[in-house]
């Protein structure tokens, strides 16, 4: 089962987020058919969508936009702080040779020029915006400077997704961790060195630790405290009731003409891909709304 501890470490100075997200990044594979470099591109999206958005606090959510000028298009996630995401990425069917580090190409879909924006919905009148640019187009580096550059917290971020030859997922995780006000620099300099030296999250998720063994890796064992345990998933807020409330929008007329054209009208969500059908009487019931 997915899910993301939250945690405090060396008596308050670090705060630190860990998470499984392979279901999670398998069920985006699955509903959007991904190949395996958009695959890594929208799982790691995902994957940082969980930590970001759990640390918000009741119904706030956030939407990820990363527009790059690779050829994989721009993707769009969204989270909540109940640890529910979905994403897709406009180009699914990517997919490049190893880079030269036998890795997927992830900087060579998304591309290494462009922005990075986070919208976050606290439930207020104005929405609050933070954007960067592009740094490197790997993702892990570019949510890292976004924590860094927009909200001036010091931090590092890791993502990795590993896909299995038949283009399912393998394995998927990440991790960050924050320095807080008064972090000493011993303590800064333990991490830097543990995260240098690590593996990447991805293979110490295909090995089979668990969140809480990813944070004593990257911070010592013996110096984090758990704080919370939460499931995660990719969970779509869309329904047939929205669409047709969407389709209830369009008025009378352009209804009437759908019933004319097709005498039926499909709607599909971006975000999870499901297909919604609406027959001939549901639509002269919407037109029937709409007046």
């Amino acid at each position: 089962m997915d899910y993301l501890v939250k945690a405090l470490a060396y008596e308050g100075q670090v705060r630190a987020y860990a998470v499984k997200s392979t279901e999670t990044v398998g069920e985006g594979q699955r509903r959007h058919q991904t190949w395996p470099t958009a695959s890594a591109a929208l799982g790691r999206t995902l994957t940082a969508g969980l930590m970001l958005g759990t640390m918000l606090k009741g119904k706030d959510k956030l939407t990820i936009k990363i527009e790059g000028n690779g050829p994989l298009g721009p993707i769009l996630v969204d989270a909540n702080a109940k640890g529910e995401v979905r994403g897709y990425v406009t180009h699914p069917q990517t997919h490049f040779d190893l880079n030269k580090f036998g890795k997927l190409d992830v900087a060579r879909a998304v591309g290494t020029q462009g922005m990075l924006t986070i919208v976050k919905d606290l439930g207020m009148r104005e929405h609050f915006t933070g954007q960067v640019p592009i740094v490197s187009g790997e993702l892990g580096e570019d949510f890292t400077y976004y924590l860094v550059s927009s909200e001036q917290i010091p931090s590092s971020v890791g993502v990795g997704v590993l896909v299995n030859p038949d283009n399912t997922i393998l394995a998927s995780g990440g991790f960050i961790v924050q320095l807080l006000p008064g972090a000493d620099e011993k303590t800064i300099s333990a991490i830097e060195e543990r995260l240098t030296n690590m593996e990447p999250i991805s293979k110490l998720i295909e090995k089979g630790l668990s969140p809480e063994q990813i944070l004593d890796t990257i911070l010592g064992e013996g110096n984090v405290k758990i704080l919370e345990k939460m499931p995660v998933s990719f969970q779509c807020q869309c329904s047939k009731e929205r669409f047709g409330s969407a389709i209830i929008s369009l008025g009378a007329k352009e209804i009437e003409e759908m019933i004319e054209e097709d005498g039926q009208a499909e709607a599909q969500c971006h975000f999870c891909n499901e297909i919604y059908i609406f027959s001939k009487e549901e639509l002269e019931e919407l037109k029937a709304e709409s007046k």
